[in-house]
């Protein structure tokens, strides 16, 4: 009777140990992370393998946004106390060029065509450049103090929140004209689209809330309060599938799992202090958080939804791209 007891528990903690590290060494993991450190005027390089620290890059001023071309042949930084935007090789980490970023440049997007669109937080617009050369390709004005940037997949639609106007400012591309302000909570933060282009998601981080919103109607659909006083969402991710929903829960510390179609929350993930960042590896398997009070990048293996390596980086790290 024990002896059959030891051997049914022995075979789970097999099955355990063999289902942990094929999911460790088994996923297709990204060869580099990039991670904008806004107070250490840097860019830390993590092998996407090891996860360790293999290089520091001198960039800039509060480096805050960061992407990718689509190309993978360039990655863009917004240099905020420069006004600038800092272009670098992903490979040999040569800073390449810098060229005019607008009026405290923050947040921004890269489009499928390889222009950028970017939010001018003082300027409430947002700014749309040709990185190759950095020239304006146009400027739209939006509400007070312009934050998060999202481009859908099939690059017709670009969101840009406006924390102070608590609005998501849905914009028509190539015409680059505003078709809709929609009303969501205080202080939106982020946004995201779904592949098809049709619903978005919105973090707002005054009400501590995640919002889903239908594009063709402009109409909210979700209310999803955090359940947690410390809750100062920032970044939204979907899942591979789009059955999840992934919110950087600022100062709660951890990042809420929520179901993608009825906003309900499923679980929390416990992580470094004010989590903002997100970044999610193309098969899924891998989540990645800037814990910018502990000076830190969290990784989050999604199959057992737990952190499976911290990786300390600069001071407040802030963004994060994939090279994958």
């Amino acid at each position: 009777m024990y002896m059959l007891k030891f051997k049914v528990i022995k075979v789970a903690v097999i099955a355990a140990v063999i289902t942990a590290t094929f999911s460790t060494f088994g996923a297709n993991l990204p060869k580099r992370i990039f991670v904008t450190n806004e107070k250490d005027n840097s860019v830390s390089v993590i092998d996407g393998k090891t996860n360790v620290v293999i290089a520091t890059i001198a960039i800039g001023n509060r480096p805050r946004g960061i992407g990718i071309a689509p190309d993978l042949s360039e990655v863009y930084v917004a240099i905020s106390e420069d006004n600038a935007i800092a272009v670098f090789d992903p490979n040999t980490y040569e800073v390449l060029r810098k060229f005019d970023g607008g009026h405290d440049p923050e947040a921004f997007a890269v489009h499928p065509n390889g222009n950028i669109y970017i939010s001018n937080e003082d300027d409430a617009k947002a700014t749309v450049l040709n990185p190759e050369n950095g020239s304006k390709v146009d400027e739209i004005k939006v509400g007070m103090e312009p934050e998060g940037v999202a481009v859908s997949a099939d690059g017709t639609r670009v969101i840009v929140t406006s924390e102070s106007t608590n609005m998501l400012h849905v914009i028509a591309v190539p015409e680059h004209k505003i078709i809709n302000n929609i009303l969501v909570g205080a202080r939106p933060r982020a946004a995201t689209f779904n592949r098809a282009g049709t619903i978005a998601y919105a973090t707002s981080e005054i009400s501590g809330e995640v919002k889903k919103v239908d594009l063709s109607s402009g109409t909210i659909t979700g209310r999803m309060p955090l359940a947690d006083d410390r809750a100062k969402p920032k970044d939204v991710l979907l899942n591979v599938d789009e059955s999840k929903l992934f919110v950087a829960g600022g100062r709660a510390n951890c990042i809420f799992v929520l179901d993608a179609h009825t906003l309900e929350i499923q679980q929390s993930i416990p992580v470094g202090k004010r989590v903002w960042g997100l970044a999610l590896s193309r098969d899924g398997s891998r989540l990645y958080t800037t814990d910018g009070a502990s000076h830190q990048v969290s990784v989050i293996d999604t199959a057992l939804s737990d952190v499976i390596a911290t990786v300390p980086v600069g001071k407040f790290p802030w963004g994060l791209v994939l090279y994958e």
